[in-house]
């Protein structure tokens, strides 16, 4: 089934011009996009079932193209369309952070992780890579682990920040088990981090953790 086989006052479409995209439910918004569903799964219920199968917007958000593939019935042209909105978010977050003192906006910063380490199977670290200013330079994910661990050489940081002319950098990474909560080995990481950058002054702002439901920030904590 089709949008347009749907009652026009429940048409995602006609309900968005009438009363603003705020007032549509996920599903009703990933429908637009998707347009059509599949044989025998109207598109309501297939885009609720691509949310449901990535863990909400924020899996859906960090899936690949070859993540997408994975889901039978989703042709070539759905794909597309779907990688491409997730990619212009991307892409507009990290312009804001690019312009704009990154710091100054940590929900912004909380959404951008959240679309780049949101919903992986693996431990991966990254660095945000910031000017005096504090914009974004670069984000590279420079390390991945396990489920459970990962590796983090803080030589390797230190030759990137030096590499990229970085004044200063958001460290980040993510716990595949969904809490974001931070570990005795995570507060050591960033000590340690924290201490070798300070040797070539650059300056950590902040560490990241970002779990299935929520972005824990050390500095809010008041772990930095």
């Amino acid at each position: 089934m089709s949008l347009t086989h749907l009652p026009p006052d429940a048409r995602p479409r006609e309900k968005l011009l009438a009363r603003g995209p705020a007032a549509l439910a996920d599903a009703e918004l990933l429908a637009l996009l998707l347009r059509t569903g599949l044989k025998g799964m109207p598109v309501l219920q297939l885009a609720q079932s691509l949310l449901d199968r990535f863990g909400g917007w924020a899996g859906l958000l960090a899936a690949s193209v070859q993540d997408l593939g994975k889901v039978k019935g989703l042709g070539p042209a759905k794909r597309a369309e779907i990688a491409a909105v997730l990619e212009i978010a991307r892409r507009s977050l990290n312009q804001r952070l690019a312009e704009k003192p990154a710091m100054n906006d940590v929900d912004t910063v909380k959404t951008y992780l959240r679309l780049h380490l949101g919903g992986l199977g693996q431990e991966v670290f990254a660095v945000l890579f910031l000017d005096a200013q504090l914009r974004l330079i670069a984000m590279e994910t420079l390390f991945h682990g396990t489920l459970t661990a990962t590796t983090v050489h803080p030589r390797e940081v230190v030759k990137r920040a030096l590499a990229l002319g970085a004044a200063a950098v958001v460290l980040a990474h993510n716990h595949p088990s969904g809490v974001a909560e931070p570990s005795r080995a995570d507060e050591s990481l960033t000590r340690h981090l924290a201490q070798a950058l300070a040797l070539v002054d650059v300056r950590v702002v902040d560490h990241f953790i970002v779990g299935a439901g929520e972005v824990l920030s050390f500095a809010e904590r008041g772990l930095l």
